[in-house]
C-alpha cells in the first residue's frame, strides 16, 4: 500500500491524514469545502509544531509529512488509484451508506473501503457496495496523532485477506490493531458509551456534580480524565449518536440516553467542538471551569 485518500477534514478525518502522511504515505485528504481543508491542513500543521516541540519529529519530518498531503473537494480525483480510502465522515447512517455506494462506483476493483465509524454496523455499510469482502471497519481513536490503538472490525463479509491488510498497515502507523467483531458499539464503546451514560445519570439524578464525579473515576478508578469531561471531548451529539446505535442494535434499556444528554444536545450544548457541555471551553484558560448550568 502507497496510496491512501481520507473522505472527511475533521477531527478524526485530519488526524488518520496526519499520520499516514507521517508514516510516509501518499495521502489524499477529501472534504466538500476548501475552508474546511484549510483549517485541516492548519491543524495538522500545529499538531506537527507540538511533536517537534516534544522531541519526537524533525523539522524536516514535519516537511515531509506535508508533502505528502493533497488536498481534494472532488472525490473521484481524490480516489484516483488510491490502494484505500478510509471514510471519516459525520456518525450519520445514511450519509456512510451513500459515500460508500459511491466509492464502490468510482474505486478501483482492488481498493480497499474502511470506515472509522465509531458504531455502525460494517456488514450494513458493505451490503451497499459489490465488494464486501473489502470493507472494513478502521476505528482511529481521538487524538490520532497520540493513541495507540486501532480497533479493526470486521463485516459479516470482511476476508481475511483484507482483515490482514489492515492489521498489518495499522502496524506500520505505530499502532496497535485489535481484530473485533461486528456487533453495536464493537467493543470501545460498547464498553465506554454505557460508564459515559451512567455518569450522566448520576449529574441527573444528584448523586453528584460535574466535578465530583469526574474527580472520583479520576482519582479512584485511575482513568486519566473523567467521563463527562471525555463525553465532551468526543461530543455530546456523538455520544448520544452510539448510544442510540446500542440501544437500537442490541435492544436493552439500559443503553437508552438519559435525557439531560438528550436535552443537552438538543439545545445545541454538545462539548468542546460548541464551546459548551458538562465545562465550559470558551474560557481561556487550561483550567477545568464547570459549565454555569452545572455550578452550584
Amino acid at each position: 500500500m502507497n496510496k491512501i485518500a481520507v473522505i472527511g477534514s475533521g477531527t478524526m478525518g485530519n488526524g488518520i491524514a496526519h499520520v499516514f502522511a507521517q508514516h510516509g504515505y501518499q495521502v489524499s485528504l477529501i472534504d466538500l469545502s476548501a475552508d474546511a481543508l484549510s483549517k485541516a491542513l492548519a491543524t495538522i500543521e500545529k499538531n506537527l509544531d507540538r511533536q517537534i516541540k516534544k522531541e519526537l519529529i524533525t523539522e524536516a519530518e514535519k516537511e515531509s509529512t506535508l508533502k505528502n498531503l493533497t488536498t481534494f473537494t472532488e472525490t473521484e480525483a481524490g480516489v484516483k488509484d488510491v490502494d484505500l480510502v478510509v471514510e471519516a465522515a459525520t456518525e450519520n447512517t445514511d450519509l456512510k451508506l451513500k459515500i460508500f455506494k459511491n466509492l464502490d462506483e468510482i474505486c478501483g476493483p482492488n481498493t480497499i473501503l474502511a470506515t472509522n465509524t465509531s458504531s455502525i454496523s460494517i456488514t450494513k455499510i458493505a451490503a451497499v457496495t459489490k465488494r464486501s469482502d473489502k470493507v472494513i471497519g478502521m476505528h482511529f481513536m481521538n487524538p490520532v496523532p497520540v493513541m495507540k490503538l486501532v480497533e479493526v472490525i470486521r463485516g459479516y463479509n470482511t476476508s481475511n485477506e483484507t482483515t490482514t491488510i489492515v492489521m498489518e498497515l495499522s502496524k506500520k502507523l505505530s499502532k496497535v490493531p485489535v481484530e473485533v467483531n461486528d456487533y453495536p458499539g464493537f467493543v470501545a464503546n460498547r464498553i465506554l458509551m454505557p460508564m459515559i451514560n451512567e455518569a450522566i445519570y448520576s449529574l441527573f439524578e444528584g448523586v453528584a456534580g460535574v466535578e465530583e464525579i469526574d474527580t472520583v473515576m479520576k482519582l479512584g478508578m485511575a482513568h486519566p480524565m473523567g467521563p463527562l469531561q471525555l463525553a465532551d471531548f468526543i461530543g455530546l451529539d456523538v455520544c448520544l449518536s452510539i448510544l442510540h446505535v446500542l440501544h437500537e442494535g442490541l435492544g436493552n434499556p439500559k443503553y437508552a440516553p438519559c435525557p439531560l444528554l438528550v436535552n443537552m444536545v438538543q439545545a445545541g450544548h454538545k462539548g468542546v467542538k460548541s464551546g459548551s457541555g458538562f465545562y465550559s471551553w470558551n474560557h481561556g484558560t487550561k483550567d477545568l471551569v464547570v459549565a454555569d448550568r452545572f455550578k452550584k
